[in-house]
């Protein structure tokens, strides 16, 4: 397909695209693709409000009603999945199969949102008082802002989105200004499953088209209950002070800089299979992809130069076309990006092996690199810096405590996981003294995080909480009831005030 007729079949019409002054280019050649109008200041104040009577109405629906909603959204999605997996292709440049997957996950989401909608559950809590009853309920928070980042276009959107609408709250996206095409699009199949669930208020969902300072007015209005913010670590500490200086509720997915810890029992093919997909998937553009490997020094000679070999295969080229691996970084400034720090390495004694700019003669506008593997002889400051861009650092180890400090030795501390055959090592590594990180895996690569668990991390990638498990309270207010059902007062504590 035609880059035109992808966007036709995503519901563009051409007057859509044009006139505007936010030109959107595709990384897969780097041509416009789009000129969008931007949101004003006052239009954004608007849009609050809009999201402000959504909120009056929506939180008055029943919960299990609000989750027919999403059933209906899932179902439009799954309808939609070819078309918006080719547009997350088209504007982020992921492979085809993983803008696939990157929607199934929305559709996933829907799926755990819709039998959330009948398990919000609070506890009873035992009282100390005879005759009363303690109990925990949870309600409707209010609007939710949620800024989503590039590389991850519609699924972050979705994690958020399914379950605030479930939890009683309407959503404002402001999407990255790199792929704000993805986010009108999902607009566009909101608004059917709206129209088929037949009495919904206007303006559950809204969508912010422009740059930071449409951001900046979202994050400090006192009417956006919760702030849901994916990116850099520099976003996120801007976006956390504008929350907390108002006492609003954020949630942070800052940077990662993860690690796959491969012990001397390691089963290596399964090794190399779950470095590769995890180091170079998205062109190394995921906050979970693999940027450190820390192998231990008895294998280390038998797995690097398989690595090497398996990386001298990947087919690299335009992510719309079937067998391509590795398609391209989302701009100019991060293959830039990638060569300073593919320098610095080098500089602070590192081997690089690949790294280079490729297909620059097919498409000159383009940012296509050749995946990079770095043997560093320590974890140098460079190493301990996220640069979203397919660099994979290798180190060695002798001890598995060793290891565990090198992986923990970061400021971020989002996915990590061991390869390992001894349970002793897994457990360890899965313990008190083990990683520190948000997300801990054994066998398995620290990326493609299904939706069942929460998903997020410490230190400097945030402290949020999105998607499975129990994350759902963090778009609800937690209430603490206390009823007397006796004809007396006793006070807690024993305490006596008489009079």
């Amino acid at each position: 397909m035609t880059f035109q007729e992808i966007l036709a079949a995503s519901g563009f019409a051409q007057g859509e695209l044009e006139g505007g002054a936010m030109d959107v280019h595709t990384p897969v050649d780097g041509s416009r693709i789009a000129s969008l109008q931007t949101h004003s200041e006052s239009q954004v104040h608007a849009v609050i409000a809009r999201g402000r009577e959504a909120f009056d109405a929506w939180r008055k629906v029943p919960a299990p009603r609000r989750g027919e909603l999403v059933r209906l959204l899932g179902a439009e999605l799954r309808a939609e999945k070819e078309n918006l997996g080719r547009l997350v292709t088209l504007e982020c440049g992921k492979i085809y199969q993983e803008g696939l997957g990157e929607v199934q996950e929305m559709i996933d989401i829907c799926d755990f949102a819709v039998g959330l909608s009948r398990q919000l559950y609070g506890l009873t809590i035992a009282s100390e008082r005879p005759g009363h009853a303690m109990r925990e309920t949870w309600h409707p928070m209010g609007v939710c802002g949620v800024i989503s980042a590039f590389n991850f276009p519609v699924a972050v959107w979705s994690w958020n989105t399914a379950i605030a609408l479930v939890c009683g709250n309407p959503v404002i996206w402001k999407p990255s200004e790199k792929t704000p095409l993805t986010a009108l699009s999902c607009k566009k199949i909101f608004d059917r499953a709206v129209a088929r669930f037949g009495d919904a208020p206007d303006d559950l969902l809204q969508v912010l088209v422009g740059g930071r300072e449409v951001g900046d007015t979202l994050v400090s209005s006192p009417d956006v209950a919760i702030v849901s913010a994916t990116g850099s670590t520099r976003m996120g500490r801007a976006v956390g002070a504008k929350v907390a200086e108002r006492f609003g509720r954020c949630i942070l997915e800052l940077g990662g800089n993860n690690a796959m810890i491969v012990t001397g029992s390691a089963d290596l093919e399964m090794a190399v299979r779950a470095i590769v997909f995890s180091a170079v998937g998205t062109a190394g553009q995921r906050c979970t992809s693999l940027r450190r490997l820390i192998v231990h020094e008895g294998v280390y000679d038998a797995l690097v130069p398989r690595l090497k070999e398996a990386y001298s295969g990947l087919p690299i080229g335009n992510p719309l076309e079937e067998g391509v691996l590795v398609g391209p970084l989302i701009d100019a400034d991060a293959r830039a990006g990638m060569q300073t720090a593919l320098d610095q390495a080098q500089a602070a004694g590192g081997t690089v092996h690949g790294g280079a700019a490729a297909l620059t003669d097919s498409y000159p506008d383009a940012a296509y690199v050749a995946p990079a593997i770095v043997e560093m002889p320590g974890q140098s400051d460079i190493v301990k810096h996220e640069t979203f861009a397919p660099i994979l650092y290798v180190m060695k180890y002798s001890e598995l405590e060793e290891a565990i400090g090198i992986q923990n030795a970061v400021p971020q501390g989002l996915s990590s996981c061991i390869f390992t055959t001894d349970v002793r090592e897994a457990e360890e590594f899965l313990s008190d003294v083990g990683s520190d990180c948000g997300i801990a895996n054994v066998n398995i690569g620290p990326s493609g995080a299904e939706i069942g668990g929460a998903f997020g991390g410490e230190k400097e990638t945030g402290g949020g909480r999105e998607s499975g498990s129990d994350a759902w309270k963090g778009y609800m207010r937690r209430q603490t009831n206390t009823v007397n059902y006796s004809r007396e007062l006793p006070l807690a504590q024993g305490i006596k005030f008489d009079i």
